[in-house]
């Protein structure tokens, strides 16, 4: 498929219907169709193939949905930080920020320095990154060490005072994700959460008492 058709395709899927309700959830953007779904998405990327190029010029168009599509096409090896920055740049709704991250990010080799380059940026969306990439390592990054994993609790105590909604839902992610990876880190979670719990901001409150009621879940604790 080329660029025409796929953009061609997508168009087929707007429903101008859906985006007042997708904006309720905080789905937002210039140009959103209101469709595709996810799920019609990944088939379609499927069906494309990898295409570094064809990423490129989807996420140039601007529209919500190609921006969805392009980094489940886009080949990781040819990523650059310049491209990484970009692309986290023009993030205006975080769904399209966790698929990047989900799909794309987390196979970079640098994925593990944008993490910490990005965690203190003053930009709401460019800082979720950070946060939303150290949850995805955390579930896709098997061979990570407990070490490497643990590395990232400094920072999430650092800006866990952060009250910016999109913010602070992705280092309570961050922070409950590598809890869940194993019995030691999980321990290790729910010390820092603690320590969070007593900082007088009404964000790390937030933070640290919604991922202590799932880090001592009883489901949680016989999982590993």
């Amino acid at each position: 498929m080329d660029f025409a058709s796929i953009i061609t395709e997508l168009k087929s899927y707007a429903n101008l219907a859906n985006v007042a309700g997708m904006a309720r959830f905080g789905i937002t953007g210039k140009y959103v169709l209101g469709g595709p779904n996810i799920p019609t998405i990944r088939k379609m990327a499927k069906k494309i193939g990898r295409n570094h190029k064809l990423a490129l010029e989807l996420w140039k168009s601007g529209i919500h949905e190609a921006r969805i599509l392009a980094p489940m096409i886009d080949e990781f090896e040819l990523v650059t930080e310049k491209q990484f920055l970009a692309w986290a740049s023009d993030f205006d709704s975080w769904d399209v920020c966790d698929q990047c991250c989900t799909n794309l990010f987390d196979k970079v080799p640098f994925a593990y320095e944008m993490v910490v380059k990005l965690s203190g940026h003053e930009e709401e969306f460019i800082k979720r990154t950070s946060f939303a990439l150290m949850a995805v390592l955390a579930v896709h990054d098997k061979k990570a060490s407990d070490k490497k994993m643990a590395a990232f609790f400094p920072i999430i105590k650092r800006e866990c005072k952060d009250e910016r909604n999109y913010v602070r839902k992705a280092v309570n992610w961050a922070l409950r994700q590598i809890g869940k990876r194993n019995a030691e880190l999980r321990k290790q979670a729910i010390l820092v959460a603690e320590e969070i719990l007593k900082i007088d901001n009404k964000a790390a409150k937030w933070i640290a008492g919604d991922a202590l009621r799932e880090l001592k879940n009883p489901k949680v604790r016989n999982r590993n």
